[in-house]
């Protein structure tokens, strides 16, 4: 049976003063912080427990951290933060397509690492306290378990995914920037680029429209955002 908490944090980092230094500074934030220094002794420890949120190191000794977000992905849609020495923007996009929610890029400081755990759980609460479910012709929208159906069918989206949706949703018909989507879903501590956004869009449009290229839901509206089209 899996253990159910709530501010669960699973580190999966094969440098153990790493984690050992980010445990450190979240265990101080009040989180019950878990840590493997190896790929597939971590993917076990997150099936036994109830995680909110996983930090991913890409590079470990017996299994890529892709392939560990791959399998996670398959079964959850808990929050991933994944850490790497990758910098280019193609690495960053490709994390992102893979599940992502959050691509960060060594070195790096860990109060950064801190802080946007921090925004991301007064996320978690504030989404939580404005709950109000969506129905809009063949897709419909539940913030309650987070789960979207589109003719019936349930689509799985990542958190982020998720979180961009509602909020286009929520704001039918009205175009929001890149930058507005950022700050009312990642809110005023991100710090990544704003084509994050774009490559959140694009997935998303994979999964949700009929032709992705000409799209009914999410429709983008030139030099300036985008927009919630819908049915109705």
């Amino acid at each position: 049976m899996r253990e159910k908490r709530s501010k669960n944090i699973l580190i999966i980092e094969d440098e153990i003063m790493v984690s050992e230094v980010l445990s450190a500074y979240l265990e101080k934030e009040g989180y019950s912080v878990y840590c493997s220094n190896k790929g597939i002794d971590g993917l076990k420890l997150f099936e036994e427990i109830d995680f909110k949120l996983v930090i991913l190191d890409l590079m470990l000794p017996d299994i890529e951290g892709e392939e560990i977000c791959r399998a996670i992905r398959k079964i959850s849609d808990v929050y991933i933060f994944m850490l790497t020495a990758k910098g280019t923007l193609n690495d960053r996009v490709e994390g992102l397509n893979m599940g992502a929610d959050e691509y960060l890029v060594k070195p790096f400081s860990p109060r950064e690492l801190t802080a946007r755990v921090n925004a991301l759980f007064r996320r978690i609460i504030n989404n939580k306290a404005s709950d109000m479910s969506i129905k809009n012709g063949d897709i419909e929208i539940n913030p309650e378990d987070r789960s979207v159906k589109v003719k019936g069918d349930y689509v799985q989206l990542t958190p982020n995914e998720f979180d961009i949706l509602y909020v286009l949703a929520l704001n039918k018909g009205k175009v929001l920037t890149r930058e507005q989507l950022i700050q009312k879903v990642f809110g005023l501590e991100f710090e990544g680029y704003d084509r994050t956004i774009d490559v959140h869009i694009k997935n998303i449009r994979k999964k949700i429209e009929e032709d992705s290229r000409n799209p009914k839901f999410i429709i983008t509206v030139t030099r300036i955002g985008y927009k919630f089209g819908g049915d109705n």
